[in-house]
C-alpha cells in the first residue's frame, strides 16, 4: 500500500476516534495546547486546522503529534504510530538483522510489546516426541517481544524436538525448539560443504514428525540422522507416507547438561 493510501486511511480512522470521545478538531487543539505547554515545546501542538488536514489524508505526523494524538484519543502510542505504517513492535528484530562487526551483549531492557506463546500444553502432548507447536499448545500466554527479537513469530512455525528424539544430535539436541518456514517445502539440490550448511528439514510422518537431514530417491524420501546419533538411516514413501512441513532456519538449543543417545535428556530450563 502506498503512502498517500495509508495516509488516508489513517486519517479516517482518528477521525473515527475523535468523534466517538465527542470531540471537536476545536477541542482537539485545546487540549494539545496544554501538552505543548507542559511539555514546552510546540510540536505537541496540534492546530485545527492541521487534524483537518490529517484526516483528510494530507501528510503524516512527527512523532511529537503522534503522542499528544495519543494522548488525547486514550491510544496507545505504538497503536497510533502503526495508523501510519510505523511498526514499533519490528524495532528489536530489526535491530537484529544488521550484521554487527564485534561481539556485543543484546539489550534485556523490558519491553512494552509482548507476543502470545505457548505456556501450557494439550494432556496428551508427550515430551519425548518431536512435534508441532501449534499441535500441542493447551493455551497461549504472553512474553516481551524483546525476548524473541531474532524470532519471526508472525510468518514462521516452531517445531520441538523430543526429548527421545537424537536424529540429528549433537547437531540439533532433544528439547530443542526449531523454526521452519514453511514456504521452503522441496528438498534443496544446491550444494553444501559441511554438516552445518546442509539443509535440515522437519517432517512430517503417519506416526508423528522428525526433524533430520532428507534426500528424494525415486519416489521415496530418505531420512539421514548424524553420524553421531548412532540412528537409522530411514526410508517413506513420498508423498504417500510422508510430507515436508518446512526447511528448519533457527534453533533454539541447550548446550550444557548431559545429552547423548546413551544418557538421559538434558536439565536445563528452556
Amino acid at each position: 500500500m502506498n503512502a498517500n493510501k495509508v495516509n488516508a486511511l489513517a486519517g479516517k480512522q482518528l477521525k473515527v476516534l475523535r468523534e466517538r470521545l465527542g470531540l471537536s478538531t476545536r477541542n482537539v487543539q485545546r487540549m494539545s495546547r496544554q501538552i505543548a505547554l507542559e511539555k514546552a515545546n510546540e510540536e505537541f501542538y496540534l492546530s485545527h486546522n492541521w487534524v483537518t488536514d490529517i484526516e483528510q489524508g494530507k501528510g503524516r505526523p512527527g512523532m511529537f503529534k503522534i503522542y499528544s494524538l495519543s494522548a488525547i484519543y486514550h491510544r496507545e502510542f505504538t497503536e497510533t504510530a502503526s495508523l501510519f505504517g510505523l511498526q514499533i513492535a519490528d524495532l528489536r528484530r530489526d535491530s537484529a538483522a544488521p550484521r554487527l562487526p564485534k561481539i556485543h551483549l543484546i539489550d534485556t531492557a523490558p519491553d512494552t510489546e509482548t507476543v502470545s506463546l505457548p505456556v501450557a500444553f494439550k494432556p496428551d502432548f508427550r515430551f519425548a516426541k518431536t512435534n508441532l507447536l501449534a499441535r500441542v499448545v493447551e493455551k497461549p500466554g504472553v512474553v516481551p517481544v524483546g525476548l524473541l527479537q531474532h524470532l519471526d513469530l508472525r510468518t514462521s512455525v516452531y517445531g520441538y524436538i523430543g526429548l527421545g528424539d537424537f536424529t540429528l544430535y549433537p547437531l540439533i539436541r532433544p528439547g530443542s525448539l526449531v523454526q521452519i518456514d514453511a514456504s521452503q517445502r522441496k528438498i534443496s539440490p544446491a550444494p553444501w560443504k559441511t554438516e552445518f550448511d546442509r539443509p535440515i528439514y522437519f517432517t512430517e510422518l503417519r506416526d508423528g514428525y522428525v526433524c533430520s537431514w532428507c534426500e528424494i530417491d525415486r519416489g521415496t524420501l530418505v531420512v539421514i540422522p548424524h553420524a553421531h546419533s548412532h540412528r537409522k538411516v530411514r526410508v517413506f514413501e513420498y508423498p504417500g507416507q510422508a510430507e515436508i512441513v518446512g526447511r528448519v532456519t533457527g534453533v533454539a538449543m541447550c548446550i550444557v547438561g548431559e545429552s547423548s543417545p546413551q544418557g538421559r535428556a538434558p536439565n536445563c530450563d528452556r
